[in-house]
């Protein structure tokens, strides 16, 4: 196992979506940890407090090369992450070890015609937000005074797939622009892989959101974290899942709220079924009785996100393809 520092600068980022032909930022075999800087606000650098701008940001913003730009998205993201040994149908696994901002400040944005009211906020409006980094809050009104807990993730990890070009708003099976907050240090996610090596990458900081992120954005963060990644080779997902100290966390997909839930409540019963060994019956049931199905996001058109949260203290055996699941 080897321990990586992979900093962001014009050769270890790319802007705007993943795409399978980008060179690799790093290569990194199964069991390696890497401590990974991440940089937001690539689009609104130019009306950034100075807090906001490092030499780093700043170099990149000005001097990304053209071909580290891959897609139409706003986001910057640190990668891709080839892992040695990965294939198509593999799954990775990330440990979630450490996220934390990197800088006293993020920004939130309304954007025009986005957001689940863009009629009654049609108006783009951009703000930076302080951060007490030391007593960990957002300092978001000071008349009257108001101050956000902070509870720092990554809005983004993902792996590409076989398009060309893929844009980094909207998530899917490869899991991407998720902006799922239960995503939290502790946690590990697990995404299928689409393209030999995986090519896994990371972004989108958020120091804070709640579940929708209804006018579009969080409080976007440049942000810095540790992970380690694991490659499965024994077994095989179709979507993304996730477990937190207490749950396991489902994920759907879909162009409207209900097609994003019926698709969550599909992947429940497939989970349950998959990995728990429940009869299919017995996983609807359960699915309405004990799990809590919330909005992840409403604004990444096209596809808006559902999460269902399943207690792990109903489960306390799992096995995958035959052999035990083993919790956190």
């Amino acid at each position: 196992m080897i321990h990586h520092h992979l900093k962001a600068n014009c050769q270890t980022v790319h802007l705007g979506g993943f795409s399978p032909h980008l060179k690799p930022a790093l290569i990194v075999d199964s069991g390696d940890r890497i401590d990974i800087e991440t940089y937001s606000g690539y689009y609104v650098a130019d009306k950034a407090p100075p807090e906001f701008l490092t030499p780093e940001f700043l170099d990149i913003c000005h001097n990304l090369p053209d071909d580290r730009k891959v897609g139409p998205g706003p986001h910057l993201l640190t990668g891709p992450i080839y892992v040695n040994n990965a294939e198509p149908g593999d799954v990775l696994e990330i440990r979630i070890e450490d996220v934390y901002p990197s800088l006293p400040v993020g920004f939130n944005a309304i954007r025009a015609g986005w957001g689940v009211l863009p009629e009654s906020f049609p108006t783009p409006k951009l703000r930076f937000i302080p951060l007490d980094l030391e007593r960990k809050v957002a300092e978001f009104l000071t008349e009257p005074q108001m101050q956000v807990p902070l509870h720092p993730f990554f809005g983004i990890i993902g792996v590409a797939g076989a398009e060309i070009n893929r844009s980094s708003i909207p998530p899917g099976r490869y899991g991407g622009n998720m902006d799922n907050r239960e995503l939290q240090p502790g946690t590990r996610l697990f995404l299928p892989v689409f393209v030999r090596g995986g090519l896994l990458s990371i972004g989108d900081g958020h120091s804070a959101q709640g579940d929708g992120e209804v006018d579009v954005t969080a409080i976007e963060t440049s942000m810095n974290g540790a992970v380690q990644v694991i490659l499965h080779q024994d077994f095989s997902i179709e979507f993304p899942f996730a477990e937190t100290p207490t749950h396991i966390v489902v994920m759907g997909y879909g162009q409207t709220l209900d097609e994003a839930l019926e698709l969550a409540v599909n992947q429940t019963v497939f989970w349950l079924h998959d990995f728990a060994g429940l009869k299919e019956e017995d996983a609807y049931v359960l699915s309405s009785i004990a799990v809590d199905y919330r909005i992840t996001q409403a604004v990444n058109k096209p596809q808006l996100g559902v999460h269902g949260m399943l207690p792990k203290s109903l489960l306390p055996e799992l096995k995958i393809n035959g052999r035990k699941f083993d919790f956190l």
